[in-house]
């Protein structure tokens, strides 16, 4: 849903009506004036990555405060210089959106647990979840 306002018409009566998002997601997705940027690291070698872009997509669709940038992984130094916990890796304000202290840095397509199983990318619903409470 996005901001704005939809005109009623009812008996002959014009009613308006304010669109408001969601108040937790609205709040911190830049509706009402703050900002959201939001990374999404990845290595070429795994293509989960585009999933999790695509999901992301949506959502910055939904609430334009949100910027999502990327940011490519090149290699096993890069990925240890960075920590770098694997593909796909979501950041809002340079902290994981679903950190495991467990993986090891490197270059490795990650896992997500998910409510049908394991998976590439978090949901489009565990995304939200995870970006109203960064």
């Amino acid at each position: 849903m996005v901001c704005g306002v939809m005109p009623l018409v009812m008996a002959n009566s014009l009613i308006c009506i304010l669109l408001i998002p969601p108040l937790d997601l609205a709040v911190r997705c830049n509706v009402y004036g703050e900002g959201m940027d939001i990374t999404l690291k990845y290595f070429d070698g795994c293509p989960n990555w585009k999933i999790a872009a695509e999901r992301l997509a949506v959502i910055a669709a939904e609430y334009p405060g949100i910027v999502v940038s990327r940011r490519l992984v090149q290699n096993l130094e890069d990925a240890e210089t960075i920590g770098f916990r694997g593909s796909p890796s979501i950041l809002v304000g340079g902290t994981d959106l679903f950190p495991d202290p467990s993986a090891s840095v490197g270059l490795a397509c990650r896992i997500y647990t998910t409510p049908t199983g394991l998976a590439g990318a978090p949901t489009l619903e565990q995304l939200r979840d995870a970006i109203t409470t960064a």
